[in-house]
């Protein structure tokens, strides 16, 4: 794996803040075998993570994302979903979608099942490494922190909340 300069990050000291590789060890357990997690990401670069253990995911297609934001822009888009969000989102740019971490057991039932579908138990989310961060691909749009990182589901839904409020999305999920 390299950094986003291109060199290549040691698997020892300094590959990354500690804090992360905690944060990463922590997604990995999602998994019967975790190592099987890191040897994903040292291999391909992206793990298939079961969903329903450790956290879900909302898929978030890039069209409501975008209204939420006020632009297309992926550098503002990055940073409002930083700001709003406050946890972990991946960026799928070859699907158009986004998929932020959630806690695995929302307390009210999710109320954009149509515009943007919780994933939990019985689905898989490909989760990128952590030097994964864009912009091409399955990428990091906001890396996760700290161990048990994730997004507020009433940040995520705020968000949604206010792409439809927008009415500029012209999108739907079928």
């Amino acid at each position: 794996m390299a950094d986003s300069a291109g060199r290549p990050l040691s698997p020892g000291r300094g590959a990354f803040p500690q804090s992360v590789s905690a944060a990463f060890d922590w997604l990995a357990r999602a998994q019967q075998e975790p190592h099987q997690a890191h040897r994903e990401w040292q291999e391909r670069g992206i793990a298939l993570l079961p969903l329903g253990r450790r956290f879900n995911s909302v898929c978030l297609p890039a069209p409501l994302v975008h209204a939420g934001a006020g632009t297309n822009d992926l550098d503002v888009v990055t940073r409002t979903l930083a700001e709003l969000l406050c946890g972990p989102v991946i960026h799928n740019r070859p699907k158009h979608e986004y998929y932020a971490l959630v806690d695995k057991g929302p307390v009210a039932p999710w109320p954009y099942p149509d515009e943007a579908p919780m994933l939990g138990a019985g689905h898989f989310l490909s989760v990128p490494a952590s030097d994964l961060r864009g912009p091409t691909g399955l990428h990091w749009a906001v890396r996760p922190r700290i161990v048990g990182d994730l997004c507020p589901v009433p940040s995520v839904a705020a968000l949604v909340h206010i792409a439809l409020a927008r009415g500029t999305l012209t999108w739907s999920r079928r």
